[in-house]
């Protein structure tokens, strides 16, 4: 098996990285801004550095790896996401946050790792480039990121994946870009659980999969207002604000009542019979509340922890609220093994079985298209 000492950006509280040790990759040094989430990977065993990365050289990082430049097998992470989320401004690749992806290219282009794994929220693929006016340009911040890879002369995969269809009990979507300096043939890692599937250890897992036997002693969580349990406990299993008496709805939304969008995380009760939505990093906001199926309460930190497929004995340090935080912001491990799994069998030269045919079954096209799920080469 490759060499596969690697580093990790951006970590957080280490989804994506536990997900690139299950595949056999391991991480040498993490890094994040947040002492919470460098605190949470010392205190499960793993070297942290405190810092934000752009007062970190390379140098350091490799110092404290104990590799020289071209050793690393990956470096991965994922740069604040805030620019490029559908649900914020959209100020792309101008707003000061998003310079930190600058950051992770330099990072990239002075120790030059066999592999990069860059994740971000999917409104990365359409985010507009803005000129300092804020008016929108022809050009992608995608484009843009592109081209620093290609200058770099590193071939590139990227397209968006959700993490429900790798084994997480949750409907994620997350931006992915895979690089190989060797211009290797990495892909985007094919998917293992499906909505229909003659075996059941390859159907989508679902909330009640994933958190019924620990419902009854959750530990630590966030509580409602009385305000909102009030109306909470009128929703039904699967339900949300539209479930409400049509006389109490006005009070209930407030000034969301008259605004436009589905609002499909107010006052919403979720089901044990679906994935989960995607986890935020805090299930008491008035938009995008996550509340127990049949209990009158939010998931709890636990709870969270499962959805996202943290192992049983990771310990998470900080406040409440930071807790919810780090686990909100992770990659599901699932869908990170995945992708550390791809990478490893294309280090190993197994990732394909070499036939002169493939027939041209529907399913065989299915799948085909499963693989693509929207990405593209570089």
């Amino acid at each position: 098996m490759a060499d596969t000492r690697s580093i990790s950006l951006f970590s957080g509280a280490m989804g994506l990285d536990i997900g690139l040790m299950k595949a056999g990759i391991r991480f040498e040094i993490g890094q994040d801004v947040d002492s919470y989430c460098v605190r949470t990977m010392e205190f499960n065993g793993h070297r942290g550095l405190l810092g934000d990365i752009r007062d970190i050289s390379s140098r350091e990082l490799l110092d404290v790896s104990g590799m020289n430049v071209g050793e690393p097998f990956l470096i991965c992470g994922g740069p604040p996401c805030q620019p490029f989320s559908t649900a914020g401004k959209r100020r792309g690749i101008n707003d000061p946050r998003g310079s930190l992806f600058l950051d992770f290219v330099r990072m990239i282009d002075e120790i030059r790792p066999r592999f990069f794994v860059m994740e971000n929220v999917k409104g990365l693929m359409s985010a507009p480039l803005k000129d300092s006016s804020g008016a929108s340009l022809k050009t992608r911040a995608l484009d843009v990121i592109l081209e620093e890879f290609r200058r770099l002369r590193y071939k590139t995969v990227y397209g968006v994946l959700d993490a429900v269809n790798y084994g997480a009990p949750q409907f994620r979507e997350r931006f992915v870009l895979l690089g190989s300096r060797d211009n290797e043939e990495i892909f985007l890692p094919v998917p293992t659980h499906f909505h229909i599937h003659q075996n059941a250890d390859c159907r989508w897992r679902t909330l009640g999969d994933a958190i019924r036997d620990i419902e009854d002693c959750p530990g630590e969580c966030e509580s409602f207002s009385e305000s909102r349990l009030r109306y909470l406990r009128m929703i039904p299993e699967g339900g949300n604000w539209r479930n409400l008496p049509a006389e109490l709805i006005p009070p209930a939304m407030g000034g969301a009542y008259a605004s436009g969008g589905g609002k499909v995380g107010f006052y919403r009760r979720l089901s044990y019979s679906q994935p989960s939505p995607t986890v935020v990093t805090s299930p008491v906001q008035k938009a995008t509340m996550m509340c127990h199926p049949t209990k009158d309460r939010p998931l709890s930190v636990a709870e969270y922890a499962r959805i996202q497929q943290f192992p049983p004995d990771w310990k998470l340090m900080g406040t409440l609220a930071s807790k919810y935080r780090q686990i909100g912001n992770a990659v599901p491990v699932g869908l990170a093994r995945a992708i550390g799994e791809m990478l490893v069998s294309v280090a190993d030269g197994k990732q394909e079985v070499r036939v002169k045919r493939i027939r041209g079954t529907g399913i065989h096209d299915r799948i085909q298209d499963a693989i693509r799920l929207g990405g593209a080469g570089e």
